[in-house]
């Protein structure tokens, strides 16, 4: 395999083309998710507030929007004003879905560099790939535009923090560089970029403390000129993160403010654990890995389970510690946010939508499983043709299981629940409404040679009215006026579709799933028109 390094290099950099392809041409596939709309007014108030010369303050009572950075959404609102973008147009959610596309491209590159980084040409080619078929992070790339930001700026932490702790104590001034904007961009997203302190912070403790050989006092000398060394990192993750999040600037206790609210924050929303509907303040302290462990490819399962049994076996191998540090801060940032997860047990919905940025690093550490696992195999006569055999298999049915979502791939699970056909009303469906987009053109279509109503048709949405209002035909107008309402468009997570009487005329589905429906309700009369 190490010969043939150079082709892993050539064949990952084909498919980050072809994911460049892919982006380009389905971005405009997604409808608006449930968050868009608050999201993008929050970026236009932060727009303002620096256009205003820092005068405009609106940005920090918008909601709890403040309690995020805002470097997504100022970017998307940015471009909307400088391209002119109708603001009640489709066009600026368009434009916002490429870019989300683009940040997951980056964290698509970033989780390569970061397995060739840590175990070579192959290992990243293979964690390219396991990121690629996961749907929670492919089919997300386009509407999920915190999480896949977040989490491409926090792979990229990762990356250059491995090269700060290789060049301990006085690491390359690139690498410190590179380490203070991606920290920077991460904080300017969400305060959860502090778990990337934490890796670094133990990184350099535990890299002080081997070098020095035990000795206390070389090893605090160390971790003393090391973290002089950051302070270019620290300046430029303040000032970026000032930037994209000003909230966390203008007071000292504003970022404390912020991890403690999300430490416990909680609302009136429900969730859904194999069958059990629950609040989100509800929910066990497994609900994370369970999800985990429907969702993630069969191979990418598998090669977690490989880097199990490697990691437990080169324990009885001759040490090589100070190498194997560079798998310290991948194993704490693959696996330290569920262990919190586990012992904090804090309110969690959508399943493991909140802890996408933990999917790259999992999916180096399952390459490097499976590269282990094919050099094993590789000992016995015909092993290395089965064992590649047998991963080219189970990648692809998993692209196949993708192809079959499409554009809806952020629904996919795996076997071990019977795939999406064994998420209706037990998992965590479509909870975007992202089908709402195909369901509105069914009603549209459905009626384009109807006679032009009198009136517009009152259309009900079991969503954010702007998911289906933007672009939607003249004939059809949004109501929050369910009694009213001549039609109604519902995603059936949580049994949306339930919530009112009709006679389905269209349904979006996929993988024989029921994802959205569209109902007349012109024929019903009294009480059968009002809502459940």
């Amino acid at each position: 395999m190490a010969g043939c390094a150079q082709w892993a290099r050539y064949l990952a950099v084909v498919v980050l083309l072809a994911a460049g392809c892919y982006v380009l041409l389905s971005h405009a596939d997604h409808g608006i998710s449930n968050d868009e709309e608050v999201q993008h007014v929050y970026g236009r108030l932060l727009f303002d507030f620096y256009l205003s010369g820092l005068t405009d303050l609106r940005a920090f009572a918008y909601k709890n929007l403040y309690l995020y950075g805002g470097l997504f959404d100022l970017i998307a609102a940015s471009l909307e004003r400088l391209f002119g973008f109708d603001p009640d147009g489709e066009a600026v959610w368009t434009m916002r879905h490429l870019l989300s596309g683009i940040f997951g491209l980056a964290g698509l590159a970033g989780c390569w560099m970061l397995g060739r980084r840590v175990g070579g040409e192959w290992v990243g080619l293979l964690a390219l790939i396991l990121l690629l078929i996961t749907g929670a992070w492919t089919g997300a790339m386009f509407t999920h535009t915190k999480d896949i930001p977040f989490a491409a700026a926090m792979v990229w932490v990762l990356y250059f923090t491995l090269g700060v702790l290789r060049g301990m104590p006085t690491p390359g001034l690139g690498e410190r560089i590179g380490l203070g904007v991606a920290l920077g961009c991460a904080f300017g997203l969400r305060v959860g970029a502090v778990f990337g302190v934490f890796y670094l912070g133990v990184g350099i403790l535990v890299t002080a403390w081997l070098r020095a050989e035990g000795n206390w006092r070389l090893s605090a000398g160390m971790v003393v000129r090391s973290a002089l060394a950051l302070w270019p990192s620290v300046v430029l993750a303040f000032v970026l993160m000032g930037v994209f999040w000003p909230w966390a600037v203008r007071s000292q206790e504003n970022l404390w403010t912020a991890m403690t609210t999300f430490s416990h924050f909680s609302f009136e929303l429900y969730t859904v654990l194999d069958g059990k509907v629950m609040a989100n303040g509800e929910v066990p302290p497994y609900y994370l890995l369970a999800y985990l462990l429907v969702r993630l490819p069969e191979v990418f399962l598998l090669g977690l389970g490989c880097a199990c049994v490697a990691g437990l076996s080169a324990r009885w191998q001759k040490p090589d510690v100070l190498r194997r540090l560079d798998w310290l801060p991948l194993v704490l940032a693959g696996c330290f946010p569920v262990l919190y997860t586990l012992l904090a047990a804090p309110p969690l919905y959508n399943g493991m939508r909140h802890f996408t940025f933990i999917l790259p690093p999992l999916a180096v550490l399952a390459a490097a499983g499976l590269v282990a696992a094919w050099r094993a195999m590789s000992k016995f006569n015909g092993g290395r043709w089965v064992a590649a055999l047998s991963l080219t298999v189970l990648v692809s049915l998993s692209l196949v299981g993708l192809a079959r979502l499409h554009p809806y791939e952020h629904l996919a699970y795996n076997a071990l629940i019977g795939g999406v056909g064994g998420t209706p009303g037990k998992w965590e469906q479509d909870y975007w409404a992202d089908s709402l987009r195909e369901a509105r053109s069914m009603l549209e279509a459905r009626h384009k040679h109807e006679p032009e109503p009198v009136h517009p048709y009152k259309v009900a949405v079991c969503a954010e009215s702007l998911q289906v209002a933007v672009g939607l035909d003249p004939r059809f107008v949004v109501t929050r006026d369910w009694h009213e309402a001549d039609f109604f468009l519902a995603a059936t997570h949580m049994a949306c579709d339930e919530v009112l009487e009709g006679e389905v005329i269209g349904r979006v589905e996929r993988a024989g799933v029921t994802l959205a429906v569209v109902k007349d309700r012109r024929n019903l009369v009294g009480e059968a028109r009002k809502p459940r």
